[in-house]
């Protein structure tokens, strides 16, 4: 499989990182130092499982579903579409995805919002205004069989709403929920993403390293 680019849109872990409110702040630290004498460089890290790039099990939401480790793998790589949805300025609901030009049978869709530009401003800071996937948006979606979905920002769903139903429409389906990617060096269009989470045995989420290839 050649590809004449690569774009890495995972977000990097670093101190200071944006963070869902209440998770617990990224901590990096150095068990042992080569230049104290240590014979290896060993760091700890202490992180929630769903910092910075990540995705959704459906346990997540859905109490004794399944976990990441029983994510299904042929829905983590394959084509996916980049759309185009910066322009909005409310979340992204059925009548968006209708105009979008989605093609027919498609598996994985990414939405790049204005989201992206936050990751390049480097600020720690929460962004509670972030544009989110609507409920109607996600029931669309389920009902086209998508395979996966992704989105620029820490949420597939809008911050804080009554009840979860983003969220419960795609975790209840089984569809793969990619949140935090940074799309801001990619162009809308067809790519082959490969989507790979860390290996938590019955996590509701895992830290994840995501690639766009065409």
């Amino acid at each position: 499989m050649n590809f004449s680019q690569l774009y890495d849109v995972s977000v990097n872990l670093t101190t200071g990182l944006a963070v869902w409110p209440g998770d617990p702040s990224l901590e990096i630290r150095e068990m042992s130092r080569i230049t104290e004498g240590s014979d290896a460089n060993v760091t700890q890290l202490i992180i929630s499982a769903h910092i910075g790039t990540h995705m959704d099990a459906p346990r997540h939401f859905i109490d004794g579903a399944t976990g990441i480790d029983q994510m299904p793998l042929d829905a983590l790589v394959g084509t996916a579409y980049v759309l185009d949805m910066i322009s909005l300025q409310d979340h992204i609901g059925a009548a968006d995805l209708e105009k979008a030009g989605l093609p027919e049978g498609a598996e994985r869709v990414l939405f790049k919002t204005r989201n992206s530009a936050i990751w390049a401003t480097g600020s720690g800071q929460f962004h509670e205004d972030y544009i989110a996937l609507a409920p109607d948006g996600a029931d669309w979606l389920v009902k086209r069989g998508v395979k996966l979905v992704g989105i620029d920002y820490l949420s597939i769903e809008r911050y804080m709403p009554e009840r979860f139903n983003t969220h419960y429409s795609l975790l209840g389906d089984r569809v793969v929920v990619v949140e935090g990617l940074d799309l801001s060096a990619v162009e809308p269009g067809e790519y082959t993403i490969f989507a790979l989470p860390i290996k938590v045995k019955n996590g509701d989420g895992a830290p994840a390293r995501v690639l766009l290839g065409r």
